[in-house]
Order: structure tokens, then C-alpha cells, then sequence
């Protein structure tokens, strides 16, 4: 089968042919492909696309195609200018590439496809092209993705922030959380006030309007704009965010315990004892039970905490927002008279934040910013397979590229 036939099949062109076709084994193997115009035919304006009169012609260009065998492919073509009434002398439409690139779009779909499932370096590596190649195919195959998305049917967000490289460095990240429907809706530098604004700027008051419920963490420019722009959505704070809240101030009491147990000469029964604490009883395996019920029998904070911790978790059992808001008051009143600061500093912030809280019973636990936070995951793995990302733009093509369930240009053919 000639080479021209399989990409016939599987990449036709519009208004153009594959002419002849060379393997070249110099300075490295390749496939040469020539393009030419269908005979007969005008060139279309790139701007407005309408078919005009051919002007004059461009010397011969090479766009990188999909390897064929691990062997470079390119096609050969030499653009025609034609004259559009309307925009003057202009280099024709080509339908196997935008603008000035020197990879067909193809080959850039195909690429981004890979940077999902490895990390860029990888991909270069494996189809014989440059990191910078990569990146380019992702930011591509991204900007034709916001540019096609819908946005239409979003009734529920979810509102994160993600720490990126060393110090207080961090983005905003805004996602769709509808049943079915889970994906990066918008991604914004720092985590401020001026951060979530700029979010409700850009999509606008109509879009706001539509949604119904918000989960977020406690983070206060968070809370300030929600209330501020979407007032009338339902914002729940739900367990996963205020059982994180739980585990840092357990575990601040078992280290401080423990180093008081070291200074004062006792038995170090804390050590290694953190996953135990912070586990649920029902992750734990059956060597961490045997170990947690030994320490459970002695009076150390640490247990303390962790039974208040535990306490606690009825609070998400109740069907009646009723009955769990009276829950949930004694609960303050009793850690509030413990001696135990780190938990009672907890208890503090469930009274400041009761409101929102008692909103994940209004809500029916339908939404869980849990599932932000495994998305925040996803983002996170991103990251670290891609070695990090220096520039704050990559980062953010990155995460859209995974995150955002963009749709891609079609195809004849589908690469996997």
C-alpha cells in the first residue's frame, strides 16, 4: 500500500493531494510527503476563508506529520498568496496547520494526547521531537479546547487553591463538580480576593447566575467572594475540608506530647503512632488495631483528641439538620471545656463557620468537596510527572490539558 493511500485514508485534505512521496536517509531517515493544490482550485483567504485569486507563491515549507514506524513524516508544500477583496494580498488557508506553525495539527492533537498519560520529556523522547514541540502541541490543542468548550449546565463549582514549588506560591483552582459532569473550569495566579474576582469577571453575571452550590474550603477571600458574587448559591463547607481540620490538630497534640514523654523520661508511646490517629478505625489494618487499642488505654491528649475526632464523626450521620445542629453544639460545649488547645481551637472554628456547615444537610451530602480534592490530586500528580513547571503559564496549559475534559479538532482517524 503507498504511503499516499494510507493517508488518504486517514488525514484527507480538502482541496488539496498527496503528490510524491521519498524516504530520505541523510542527516537522519524521514518520509517527505508532497502537497499540492487540486487542480482547478483556489486558495481560501486565512482570515476570512473565502476562495480568492491565486497572487503568487510562497518558496517550499516542511510541517511535521505523525511518525510512520518511529520515522519522522513531513509534508512538503509551498503556500500560495491570494488576493481577498476584503483583506488584500494574504497567504492562503491550510487545512493541516494554523497560523505559522511548523507541525500540522495532527501531530499536535496527537502529541497532547501523549503528554496525558507521560510526562513531556517522555514524549519528546519516544516520537523524536523537543520538550519546547510538546509544550506547543499542548498549548495548542488547549486554546482550540476553551475556545470550543460549553459552558452551559453548570450548577455546582468547587473553589480549591494548589501550593506550586517552593515557599507560599499558589493558584486558584475553580472546577465543575455536577454529577457526570467533573472537570477544571478556570485556573487563576495566587489565591486572593482580586484571584476569584478576576473568575466571576470573566464568565460573567448571566453564567453566575446559574449556579446553585458552592463547595469551598474556609479560606476567608474565598468565603468574601462567594457571598459577594453569588450570594444566592448554596456554599457548603462538608466533611473532607473540616476532618483535615481535625487531623492537623491531632497530630499538633501528639507531637507535642510526645515531646514532653521524651523530656520527662517516659515510655515514648507515641512514637510512630501517627497513621493510627489519623486513620479512620475501618482503614486501619488488623496489626494497627491490635496497636491502637493498646494506646487507647492510656490518658494522654493524644487519645483524648482522638476520641473527641471520633466523637465526632456521628455528626455526619444525622438526616435531621435538627437534630445534628444540637449534635453539634453539645459537642463544642464539651471539647470547649476540655484542657486539649489545638481541638478547642477546632471547636472554635466550627462556631464561627456553623452556618455553612449545616449547609451540607440542606445540600442532602449530594456535593463533597471531597471531590475537589481529588481533583486538586490529579493536579498535584500532574505536576510532579512533568518534573514541575517553572512558568506559571505552562502550569496552567498542564492543568486545563488534564483537568478540563476540553474537546480536541476532529479527525478521520482516531489515534487511541
Amino acid at each position: 500500500m503507498l504511503l499516499k493511500t494510507i493517508l488518504n485514508a486517514v488525514h484527507p485534505i480538502k482541496g488539496f493531494v498527496y503528490a510524491k512521496s521519498r524516504f530520505i536517509e541523510e542527516a537522519g531517515r524521514r518520509f517527505v510527503v508532497e502537497i499540492r493544490p487540486r487542480r482547478g482550485s483556489k486558495g481560501a483567504c486565512s482570515i476570512c476563508g473565502r476562495r480568492c485569486p491565486g497572487y503568487d507563491r510562497l518558496p517550499k515549507r516542511l510541517f511535521g506529520f505523525i511518525p510512520l514506524w518511529n520515522i519522522p513524516v513531513s509534508f512538503e508544500y509551498g503556500p500560495r498568496r491570494v488576493e481577498c477583496p476584503e483583506h488584500g494580498v494574504v497567504v492562503e488557508r491550510m487545512p493541516w496547520v494554523n497560523g505559522k506553525h511548523h507541525t500540522t495539527t495532527a501531530f499536535a492533537v496527537f502529541l497532547s494526547q501523549w503528554a496525558r498519560l507521560l510526562s513531556w520529556q517522555e514524549v519528546a523522547r519516544r516520537f523524536g521531537t523537543n520538550w519546547d514541540t510538546v509544550w506547543e502541541a499542548v498549548r495548542r490543542v488547549v486554546e482550540y479546547g476553551l475556545q470550543h468548550r460549553q459552558l452551559g449546565n453548570v450548577t455546582a463549582i468547587g473553589i480549591d487553591e494548589l501550593a506550586i514549588g517552593k515557599g507560599q506560591d499558589y493558584v486558584t483552582l475553580v472546577y465543575q463538580i455536577d454529577a457526570g459532569a467533573r472537570r477544571l473550569l478556570w485556573v487563576g495566579k495566587n489565591r486572593t480576593t482580586k484571584t476569584l474576582l478576576r473568575f466571576f469577571v470573566t464568565f460573567g453575571k448571566a453564567w453566575a447566575a446559574q449556579i446553585q452550590y458552592v463547595c469551598s474550603d474556609m479560606w476567608k477571600p474565598y468565603l468574601k467572594v462567594v457571598a459577594k458574587k453569588i450570594p444566592h448559591a448554596l456554599n457548603v463547607l462538608d466533611r473532607f475540608h473540616i476532618m483535615k481540620k481535625f487531623g492537623e490538630a491531632i497530630d499538633d497534640v501528639r507531637r507535642k506530647e510526645q515531646r514532653r514523654l521524651e523530656n520527662d523520661g517516659y515510655e515514648p508511646l507515641l512514637t510512630k503512632t501517627r497513621w493510627l490517629l489519623l486513620k479512620r478505625p475501618e482503614n486501619l489494618t488488623d496489626g494497627q488495631r491490635g496497636r491502637l487499642r493498646t494506646l487507647l488505654s492510656y490518658n494522654l491528649q493524644a487519645v483524648r483528641a482522638y476520641l473527641l475526632k471520633e466523637d465526632f464523626q456521628q455528626f455526619w450521620s444525622y438526616t435531621s439538620a435538627t437534630w445534628a445542629g444540637k449534635f453539634l453544639d453539645a459537642w463544642i460545649r464539651r471539647t470547649m471545656r476540655s484542657r486539649i488547645e489545638p481541638m478547642k481551637k477546632v471547636a472554635r472554628m466550627l462556631t464561627a463557620h456553623k452556618a455553612l456547615i449545616m449547609n451540607w444537610f440542606i445540600a442532602k451530602g449530594a456535593l463533597s468537596s471531597g471531590i475537589v480534592e481529588a481533583l486538586n490530586n490529579t493536579a498535584k500528580l500532574t505536576i510532579k510527572r512533568s518534573y514541575g513547571f517553572r512558568q506559571y503559564e505552562t502550569l496552567k496549559y498542564a492543568l486545563y490539558h488534564k483537568l478540563g475534559a476540553l474537546p480536541s479538532p476532529d479527525f478521520a482517524h482516531e489515534f487511541f
